[in-house]
């Protein structure tokens, strides 16, 4: 089998001569095989230098013959232009082109027209298309491989029929990024309409309905120093992405912040940065810090997690924060009082231990993640994808609006705390909406704590 790959400007007279005479070969022998690439004009030099630079070789004008040895196992041989092309066939198969030159013209005029039209087309058929455009920045953190044969599907955006998928990584990992593309498409998801990469900050955000913030410092934060720094350099990239998505984004955009570090920081200074987008769009995810509460109380109780609802995590997520149990339900528990499936009781009528409450299993939650870091030597990608995606959903309707959620935001000015705070509150969601839920109980020792931890906040933002 000889399979023969003829590229060239889709303007140029030889081009057109060695495409006519390669499918006449191909007409006549049935083991001889030809891929054509059409190259417009002002695109044929920057692909033509890629494609020599990728297989070592060097051509410089139109059209470009090379043999793909797909039956030897090797890369592809480098035949020349439409010169030797002709010899080629000539010496192997006794075929050559006598075109006349007005002839060749006029192809070369047909296949350009043919080109442009098919290119307008195109455009035409994406402009009908209106996909729904999602950011991930740090999409190479190990969160991500979890979190988009998710996010491109039909139960997290039950009402979109495309998404667009923009990976962004500031690393400058290019081909990490490249691999992650196409690992995405490979799925053959129906949603996806497009995979782009990007590892600057020139195209950011531009048309964003969604941004999902997955960027994390590693360092030593017991060494004073070191943790200025580290303040310093996300205070000055989010305040940065603050100012691009003020200018770029939707104004309807939803804008989850996620991580290990510093999560309220980061929101507030978006938050500072983007004045024309609604305060309501950006939240931090306390969801991770939720779940893993409720997996200790699970295991504490002998019922599974997810028999575990409403538990509201208050304060600084990544830093100094208490969970409150005053909203938290127990099903199936197997205790005194028994009843169906959908009976529950209050998990603080069931958990007699105040003082264990207070202190073990605070100490507990806080200690949880980083067992799981410490164990499986790597992040806990998985429980942070599955509480964006939880996020996700209930801000897309998908939730009981009596389900509870603990959510880091700019304090509404309940609770006597200060304005311009990013804290963890209790939320519900109503039509795709949150707000703050404002029946509960706040006694002198939550509020007091809710003072320090806005003072941390506080402190935290002035390092920055």
């Amino acid at each position: 089998m000889a399979k023969f790959v003829l590229a060239g400007r889709t303007d140029c007279p030889h081009y057109a001569r060695a495409e006519l005479l390669a499918d006449r070969l191909q007409r006549s022998l049935p083991d001889f095989r030809i891929q054509k690439i059409s190259i417009l004009p002002h695109e044929w030099q920057e692909w033509l230098e890629s494609t020599c630079n990728r297989n070592g070789w060097k051509h410089e004008e139109s059209p470009m013959v090379w043999r793909e040895l797909v039956d030897q196992g090797g890369k592809g041989m480098l035949l020349g232009g439409f010169s030797d092309f002709l010899e080629h066939c000539q010496d192997y198969y006794s075929v050559t082109s006598d075109m006349p030159a007005d002839f060749m013209l006029n192809v070369a005029a047909e296949n350009l027209e043919t080109m442009m039209n098919l290119v307008v087309e195109e455009q035409l058929r994406v402009s009908l298309i209106k996909p729904l455009h999602i950011w991930i920045s740090s999409a190479l953190n190990p969160t991500s491989h979890f979190l988009i044969p998710n996010l491109l599907s039909a139960e997290v955006f039950p009402h979109v029929s495309a998404i667009s998928l923009h990976l962004l990584d500031l690393e400058g990992n290019e081909e990490g990024l490249q691999w992650l593309r196409i690992e995405t498409e490979d799925m053959a998801l129906r949603q996806l309409h497009q995979v782009t990469i990007h590892t600057d900050l020139e195209q950011a955000f531009q048309e964003a309905d969604v941004i999902l913030l997955l960027d994390e410092w590693r360092s030593d934060d017991s060494d004073e120093e070191e943790r200025k720094r580290k303040v310093k350099g996300i205070s000055d990239r989010y305040r940065e992405y603050g100012q691009l998505m003020d200018t770029r984004a939707n104004k309807e955009v939803k804008v989850i912040v996620s991580g290990d570090s510093f999560v309220n920081l980061k929101c507030s200074l978006l938050l500072d940065n983007a004045c024309s987008i609604g305060s309501h769009q950006f939240v931090t995810m306390a969801t991770q810090l939720e779940n893993e509460a409720k997996a200790i109380l699970a295991k504490e109780l002998r019922v599974r997690t997810s028999e575990i609802t409403n538990v509201i995590v208050w304060g600084n997520i990544s830093g100094s924060f208490y969970i409150d149990l005053q909203c938290a339900t127990v099903f199936n528990y197997d205790g005194a009082i028994k009843g169906p499936a959908f009976f529950s009781q209050k998990a603080q009528n069931i958990l007699h231990d105040r003082k264990w409450l207070e202190t073990d299993f605070q100490e507990l939650v806080r200690c949880q993640r980083a067992a799981v870091v410490s164990k499986s030597l790597r992040a806990a990608a998985m429980t942070a994808a599955n509480g964006i995606l939880a996020v996700l959903k209930a801000w897309n309707g998908i939730c009981s609006p009596d389900e509870v959620f603990s959510m880091g935001v700019l304090c509404p000015g309940d609770y006597n705390l200060p304005d311009g705070i990013v804290l963890s509150l209790p939320v519900t969601f109503t039509d795709g909406k949150w707000s703050a839920l404002l029946d509960l109980t706040v006694g002198d020792e939550l509020r007091e704590r809710l003072q320090l931890y806005a003072s941390e906040l506080r402190q935290e933002k002035e390092l920055g």
